[in-house]
This record gives C-alpha cells, structure tokens and sequence, in this order.
C-alpha cells in the first residue's frame, strides 16, 4: 500500500487470484470498484492492486506459491467472505448480473434488518452486498 490508512477503514482485505488482471476488470465491471493502484511485477504477476469502493479498499495480488499464496478456486472449502454495504442492493444486484457475475443467493430482506445477495467472483471469491434497511433488536433477529 502506498500510505497505510488514516481514515475510518482499519481492516484491509488482502485477496488473491490467479490471473489477478482478469479479476480486477471483473470487480471493477460487475461489482463498481474502481481501480486506484496497481504494481505489474517484471514476471508478469500483480505485487499489489487496491481497488477502492466508495471510500473503502480491497486489495490483491497474484498467486505466488513461494509466499503460500492460493487462489480461492484452489483451496478445499470457504475461505472468506467479504461485506460489502451499498446504497442500493437490488441495482447493484442487476448490474451485477448483468456483468456476468455468478450469484448464489437472490436478494432478500434478513430477519436482521439488511437486504442482501450473495456472489461469486470469477476465482470462486465469495462476496456479500447488502443495504440496511431497519434496526432490529438482537432478541427480534429470529422470531421472524
């Protein structure tokens, strides 16, 4: 990262993909990131890239092996998943798909107060956006 940051945001995922340049064209396409920064090493493969969404990073490299670094579509099970909250889940639901990403739940309303989708990214990254639609108190959260 070129400065560490100072802002709200203390947490900082670090992904990483195979072919890393299809993936960030692909966050960027299907689910709004904008692309603020990327190291293209001399063999070819991402060092680093940070990809920011209204005011909020990821950041990501290519696989290196030698760092013990995987690919998603390479590990048994769900590594992570990221949250993302957005003004509008059903838009961003609808551009999403219609850039090709792969959703693996339809957007609903949860017992939790939030409206949520959940997605694949082309590596088998699983994300999560959702917009807050009510507060609901913890004892309420499953009597729905």
């Amino acid at each position: 990262m070129a400065t560490p940051p100072y802002g709200p945001q203390r947490v900082i995922p670090m992904l990483v993909y195979r072919d890393a340049p299809a993936a960030i064209e692909f966050l960027c396409k299907a689910f709004g990131f904008a692309e603020q920064y990327r190291l293209n090493m001399d063999d070819g493969r991402v060092g680093h890239a940070e990809l920011e969404y209204c005011g909020n990073v990821v950041t990501l490299a290519s696989v290196y092996e030698e760092l013990g670094y995987a690919s998603p579509q390479e590990t048994a099970g769900i590594h992570c998943s990221l949250l993302f909250y957005v003004d509008d889940v059903d838009a961003h639901y609808r551009h999403a798909l219609a850039a090709g990403a792969t959703v693996i739940g339809e957007p609903m309303d949860q017992s939790y107060g939030d409206r949520s989708y959940r997605a694949l990214d082309p590596e088998g990254g699983r994300w999560v956006f959702a917009t807050h639609l009510r507060n609901v108190a913890p004892e309420d959260m499953l009597k729905s």
